[in-house]
């Protein structure tokens, strides 16, 4: 079994720096609270969806300085021979609270909360913003595409359109909020996301004719494969494809036109042919609102590539990682925040909530604390639901949200969260957010 590589240095040098200045003026070792949150909805988006926990709970556990590491430190003189020591034995033995993975989220919202001294937590924070702004990225707009294709499946395609692991990631995000199947295999083998894919165009433009092309891939494939049918005239396509497989064609993809036109061109040639259960999936730069555009063609599943890897125009979730609490030299607590120009933090610890009318979510409830040991609960919030659990206990990860049964459980979880929104909510126009956000006082 090959080993888990180190994921140490996957952090700003800024992190390091503040660790060593604090291991010598003593403050490192003060207790602290970080908060994730977005200050607003990025484009007018209303409501976003968080995404990529599960990752960054398997990352932090192989957060540690090994060898390698540690003699990178030395040699650059990132740190001192005091802090490179105090790195041999790091493991983050702190707490994690959050948002469960395919929860929705609103401007404040406490989507992570970490616990520890600031030595363990804040080296922490590169490494929780990387992998929670892309991953939450991609899901919000997946789910907006989701909620845009109603009941007809949609497959992620993008891989060639992001770094090789951001699109295993994307493909995972957006399985998470609603996709169905992804064409990346490292996907489907890490977490379990169901994969799909059969040919290109060089497929068709390797053989012959593309009679000889759609003849050998139903050899290997069967007639319930899907023929690429606009590699040279679509009509004759068409024709060909039902002629070599029969009225019992599984189904056809189109990749390229006007396709509102071209689905229902499609759909009228194969009916005449016979092939009236041949299913038609369209592809070619889709995004929620193409998606939206054809919900009226006779189009049966689609598939996305550069639009949802890349967030539909909104690469990052624009999330920030602030300390929101910490202990003072006699060890009390103290709420901090910024209070810099449109740059404002809530300080305190916070408790969330979701709560409802008539069984539709109305508002993002957040109970702030000043104290450290005393948080809302739901007792407090009847009719309320909360929205926080835990994620490492002590530096203990919840294996619950790992690996593929917990992408399992955050894509029902998504779906059971989405369908809570007002019906305002599902419209892909630029908005407010679709609930308010409502701050209280815990104490």
């Amino acid at each position: 079994m090959r080993a888990r590589e180190s994921t140490a240095l996957l952090t700003d040098r800024y992190e390091l720096t503040m660790l060593d200045a604090a291991l010598r003026d003593g403050t490192a070792h003060r207790r602290c609270v970080f908060e994730v949150f977005g200050r607003r909805l990025s484009a007018g988006r209303r409501f976003g969806v968080v995404a990529g926990t599960g990752r960054l709970l398997d990352l932090i556990r192989d957060f540690r300085f090994g060898d390698d590491e540690l003699r990178y430190l030395r040699d650059e003189h990132i740190v001192d021979a005091a802090t490179v020591r105090w790195l041999e034995d790091y493991t983050f033995s702190g707490t994690v609270t959050g948002y469960r993975e395919g929860e929705l989220y609103f401007p404040g919202s406490p989507v992570l909360t970490v616990e520890g001294s600031f030595a363990e937590a804040v080296i922490l924070e590169t490494l929780a913003l990387s992998v929670l702004n892309h991953d939450s990225a991609v899901a919000t707009a997946a789910a907006r595409m989701s909620i845009a294709a109603g009941s007809r499946p949609l497959a992620e395609m993008g891989s060639r359109r992001a770094g090789e692991q951001s699109a295993v990631a994307a493909a995972r995000a957006a399985h998470i909020a609603g996709f169905g199947a992804t064409s990346n295999l490292q996907a489907g083998r890490a977490w379990g996301v169901p994969t799909m894919g059969t040919a290109a165009h060089s497929w068709t433009l390797l053989h012959d004719s593309e009679e000889g092309a759609f003849r050998a891939q139903i050899a290997a494939l069967g007639t319930g494969t899907t023929l690429l049918i606009d590699t040279y005239d679509i009509r004759t396509g068409v024709e060909t494809a039902v002629r070599v497989a029969g009225t019992g064609l599984g189904g056809v993809r189109i990749d390229s036109g006007d396709l509102p036109d071209m689905a229902a061109q499609v759909r009228r040639h194969l009916d005449e042919l016979g092939a009236t259960n041949t299913r038609i999936t369209v592809t070619s730069d889709l995004d929620e609102f193409a998606i939206a555009a054809l919900a009226a063609s006779p189009v049966d599943a689609y598939g996305v590539g550069t639009s949802v890897v890349t967030g539909s125009g909104t690469p990052t979730a624009g999330m920030v990682y602030k300390l929101v609490a910490r202990q003072d030299a006699a060890g009390g607590w103290v709420p901090v925040a910024k209070t810099s120009a449109a740059k404002a933090s809530q300080g305190g610890r916070k408790a969330a909530f979701r709560a409802f009318e008539h069984e539709v979510a109305s508002a993002e409830l957040i109970a702030v604390s000043d104290r450290f040991d005393e948080l809302d609960t739901g007792a407090e919030h009847p009719g309320s639901r909360t929205l926080q659990a835990t994620l490492i206990d002590h530096g203990q990860p919840d294996h619950a949200a790992l690996g593929a049964e917990g992408v399992s459980a955050a894509r029902e979880h998504h779906l059971r969260a989405r369908a809570e929104l007002p019906q305002a909510a599902l419209a892909l126009s630029r908005s407010d957010p679709a609930i308010p956000t409502v701050y209280v006082d815990a104490d």
